[in-house]
């Protein structure tokens, strides 16, 4: 890995946040589907992120973040009994995802919270960057 700056920290620190983002979204809009069987049940998805040190900084307090993978829930699906419904197995149940809304939300909001917080970072490095050039004049 090449050396790092505060962009190129604050930078994959936001696409690590987009791609928690993405995943929420992705649970979201399967939170409320149903499925004949329990593999076939959408399992949510999360993010799973790993600290990335650059070589030629090490012991710098210098890293980032790179989301290395994308991780399905172990929770089984809920079981409903629903004989009626077109996708009940022979035995009379359904099963829905196992994605909780509020959970979501709560990630949602922090992923945002993190995304902003960068946008700020960059934005202050920015403004001290200007505020050092404008001494030389």
């Amino acid at each position: 890995m090449k050396a790092l700056n505060i962009f190129d920290v604050a930078g994959r620190a936001m696409s690590a946040q987009q791609v928690r983002l993405n995943t929420v979204a992705s649970n979201l809009a399967n939170a409320q589907t149903i499925s004949g069987s329990p593999e076939s049940a959408y399992h949510a998805m999360r993010p799973v992120f790993e600290t990335k040190f650059p070589t030629q900084q090490e012991g710098s307090g210098i890293a980032t973040v790179d989301a290395v993978e994308i991780a399905q829930s172990q929770i089984p699906p809920e079981k409903r009994f629903a004989p009626s419904h077109p996708l009940a197995d022979k035995e009379g149940y359904i099963y829905a995802s196992n994605v909780d809304s509020n959970e979501e939300l709560v990630d949602m909001l922090e992923a945002s919270r993190q995304y902003q917080n960068n946008i700020e970072v960059l934005s202050t490095a920015k403004s001290l960057m200007i505020k050092t050039l404008s001494v030389g004049k």
